[in-house]
């Protein structure tokens, strides 16, 4: 340990002015517990360190085959090594120059060593992993109360708690994408309907509406659950309402305003999803006629959802559904190329868009992960190295 007088006398060596000096010098040695590998470093951006500050918690998630991510009650964050060349010690009793007084006669405050580290973690905001959940949800689908089966490793269920310990996301993520994959919870769990259990609640719902001469702008929940509450649980009827229309009230009475595009869109679907490819012109007739009277199909409600390819003759519609890509943007790009070699911005942008970061264009995305040319004077874009 150091005097005073050793500390002075150093100073002098290295022609320091001590007036101009705090006058508490501060002597620094490792305790006997101090190991490296006692610590880690975490680096938080000022709204993280308000979250821990405000007595909320962060989680850091993910299997031991997935790399780790940190995530606050509704973002998450991306987790990484940084190494640096100075050693960073861990000093829990020291005093910052802000602390000591500069009135106080000249001291020496000994102070230990708690630990050391020659790295830390780093955060950056990075897009939730959701592709897992809607996989995990698809392993037992809902056919609804006659087609459940006994729990088993088969057919496994998973509750909210199960969710957040294997979803790479924050809370309010996981529950924004369980109402995207239209997903509800049944006794407990949470189930993706199976695509022609859901398509037989919507018919049931539109059949009633027509049956009743109702506006599709002004659905009453009451009359849909009495009428069709012994074909189905009234459960399921609410939820396809939730799923398929806006909820509002009027004078105390729960109305639904059912969602044109999303009725038309899972039309789409149900025609294309056992089709490799459609003659676009056949497809776009059954499908008017396969949608409830008054609503008018439109291509530009199939973004993300179907692919309608004008270079074959006749042209063609098929299914690609944005859910089903890879969820890594280089593999998301190869996933695409392979479908199709050359691609215009408004073919390819309904299936990079949620790739985007807030500060991310696609006209980004496409310069970093694809190359353009000029096709019969249309700007197409193809991919930058060759595909497998």
């Amino acid at each position: 340990m150091r005097s005073r007088e050793e500390v002075d006398a150093t100073l002098q060596v290295a022609k320091l002015d001590p007036a101009e000096l705090l006058p508490a010098a501060q002597c620094l040695s490792f305790s006997a517990q101090a190991d490296a590998a006692d610590c880690c470093l975490l680096q938080l951006e000022p709204e993280l360190c308000a979250e821990l500050e405000a007595g909320r918690s962060l989680v850091i998630r993910g299997d031991k085959d997935e790399h780790a991510v940190l995530c606050s009650k509704d973002k998450t964050y991306d987790m990484k090594i940084a190494d640096t060349s100075n050693m960073l010690l861990f000093l829990p009793a020291c005093e910052t120059p802000e602390q000591l007084c500069p009135d106080t006669p000249p001291s020496v405050i000994y102070t230990q060593i708690a630990g050391f580290s020659n790295n830390y973690w780093e955060v950056r905001r990075c897009r939730p992993k959701l592709k897992k959940l809607k996989k995990l949800l698809m392993e037992n689908p809902y056919e609804g109360p006659d087609g459940e089966k006994e729990e088993t490793l088969a057919n496994p269920k998973y509750t909210t708690d199960d969710l957040l310990d294997q979803i790479q996301a924050s809370e309010e993520e996981i529950m924004k994408q369980l109402e995207v994959l239209k997903a509800c919870q049944v006794e407990g769990y949470w189930r993706i309907l199976d695509f022609d259990y859901e398509m037989k609640l919507l018919n049931h719902v539109t059949q009633l509406i027509y049956t009743e001469s109702w506006s599709f702008s002004k659905v009453p929940l009451s009359i849909c659950l009495q009428e069709l509450g012994p074909l189905e649980p009234k459960e399921m009827i609410g939820h396809i309402l939730r799923s398929y229309g806006r909820q509002t009230v009027d004078e105390g009475e729960v109305f639904f305003e059912m969602d044109e595009e999303k009725i038309c869109r899972a039309t789409a679907q149900m025609l294309l999803q056992n089709a490799v490819k459609f003659s676009l012109s056949e497809f776009q007739e059954v499908w008017q006629q396969s949608v409830p009277e008054g609503m008018a199909t439109r291509l530009d409600q199939l973004k993300g959802l179907a692919l309608v390819d004008r270079s074959s003759r006749p042209e063609t519609i098929s299914l690609l559904n944005v859910e089903d890509l890879p969820e890594d943007s280089l593999e998301r790009f190869n996933s695409l190329f392979t479908i199709r070699e050359k691609w215009t911005e408004a073919d390819i942008a309904p299936y990079i868009q949620d790739l985007c970061s807030s500060k991310q264009t696609i006209g980004a995305l496409l310069t970093k992960y694809a190359r353009s040319s000029t096709q019969n004077g249309i700007k197409v874009y193809n991919s930058r190295r060759p595909i497998s």
